[in-house]
């Protein structure tokens, strides 16, 4: 379980930034055409890079550190949620779900 917990963080947390890019890039064309909320959009892009970061971090964390790594998995998964919603529609359910099988293997012994 933790392999899979490592795998689906990485991913995860690769995902989570090419939604961020994306979410920067449609707030960017937004903003370029005088939407108006597009400031909004784009800060919360980027907030969404380093939420993506760390949830990178958690998945790598998943062997040595497996009860760490998934409650950063898990938390990172909601935040991107929060904060860019559909643009983490991929990241967020591999984080949490990555996050949910740290947590658990980190209860099994051996």
């Amino acid at each position: 379980m933790k392999i899979a917990a490592l795998i689906l963080g990485i991913l995860g947390g690769i995902a989570g930034i090419v939604g961020s890019i994306l979410v920067l890039v449609v707030g960017g064309i937004w903003s370029a055409f005088g939407g108006e909320g597009a400031g909004t959009v784009t800060t919360l892009g980027w907030v969404s890079l380093p939420v993506s970061l760390v949830g990178i971090v958690g998945g790598a964390l998943a062997l040595a550190k497996p009860k760490i790594a998934g409650i950063m998995m898990l938390l990172m998964g909601i935040g991107g949620f929060i904060a860019i919603s559909l643009g983490y529609v991929v990241a967020g359910p591999l984080l949490i779900t990555g996050g949910i099988l740290a947590l658990v293997g980190s209860r099994k012994t051996g």
